[in-house]
């Protein structure tokens, strides 16, 4: 078990023992300890808002058991959507940039990067957002040294690949393209200097080790990821796991609360699976570490919680006005 003073070291050699024996905790104790790390790492009251946009939707190779966008899955229904222009997609942007977010994500569902027109808009698009004065993060799959080096040149903030999960059960989720797989992409991202946004998925069936051996992986990166984003599974009808239970709300703040301590200096990002939180088991994520969310009503394919419930969290975060302390005097 560490001790305070650990908790607030960032480490490159924990166990899985030691994340186990953190996450299961009892859960104040927990939070607490979360929290400290947090206060130590993080401005409390910063929460990031990122928006984050399918620029091409569906026809995906890969066979990801949780993915409505594989071709694989025949059963689901989804509208596919061929790559959008860049000019739609900077609308978008300059309209969540006005909203409040300042991250802007591109996802577009291609196994691997590859070169020729479609990379070029990506391109295009990132260089456009960065003019906007915002963050840009995309997820495009795998890709290559030159590739990685490109999306630098344009002016890239941070690349998104998730582990998904440990690499031991990481079979039972996706079996055309492997966990060294994506560990190569994290290397080019690497190389290239970009920011590394990697996380994974809770609720699909996993372990408590899994989880623990997932976050032992992205703590063995040297520097740590600087954005892990914490999803929770959101079964889709017609994927393998469509028929999969929601997990308990309880069980992520449990997770985001062991990413922060492991994790200390990341940004936590509270992603898919919010939307089935109410607004005071997000404010409980938060109070364990998470630190930025995704605004808007969809995340890629899914949904997310509503602008103007998301609107309701921020004002209940915000300091007492002085009507609002008016009102509890009475």
């Amino acid at each position: 078990m560490t001790n305070q003073k650990a908790d607030y070291s960032v480490r490159h050699d924990w166990t899985r023992d030691e994340i186990i024996a953190i996450h299961d905790l009892p859960l104040l104790e927990l939070m607490a300890r979360a929290n400290r790390v947090h206060r130590e790492f993080h401005n409390v009251n910063d929460v990031q808002k990122a928006s984050l946009l399918s620029i091409k939707t569906g026809g995906c190779p890969e066979d990801c058991g949780y993915c409505p966008q594989s071709a694989h899955h025949g059963e689901v229904h989804l509208d596919k959507i061929d790559m959008m222009k860049s000019e739609a997609v900077l609308a978008i942007a300059a309209r969540a940039k006005q909203a409040g977010a300042d991250r802007f994500c591109m996802g577009a569902a291609w196994r691997n990067v590859r070169d020729g027109a479609q990379f070029d808009a990506v391109l295009d698009m990132v260089r456009g957002v960065r003019d906007l004065g915002m963050e840009a993060c995309v997820t495009l799959g795998m890709l290559n040294d030159s590739q990685a080096a490109r999306l630098k040149q344009a002016g890239l903030t941070a690349y998104n690949h998730n582990l998904d999960t440990s690499r031991e059960f990481y079979n039972n989720i996706v079996t055309t393209r492997t966990y060294d797989d994506r560990l190569a992409t994290l290397k080019a991202v690497r190389a290239a200097g970009l920011e590394m946004c990697c996380g994974g998925i809770i609720g699909m069936g996993e372990s408590v080790v899994d989880r623990a051996a997932m976050l032992q992986t992205l703590a063995g990166f040297d520097p740590h990821p600087e954005s892990v984003p914490i999803n929770a599974l959101v079964p889709v009808a017609g994927t393998p796991l469509g028929e999969s239970q929601r997990i308990d709300a309880l069980d992520f703040v449990r997770m985001i609360a062991v990413t922060r301590i492991v994790l200390p200096a990341a940004r936590v990002r509270l992603s898919a699976g919010r939307s089935v939180l109410n607004r005071e088991a997000q404010i409980l994520c938060m109070v364990a570490g998470a630190n930025s969310i995704f605004y808007g009503e969809a995340l890629l394919t899914t949904s997310n919680v509503a602008v103007n419930e998301d609107d309701a969290l921020f004002t209940a975060l915000a300091p007492l006005s002085s009507e609002d302390k008016a009102r509890h005097i009475d």
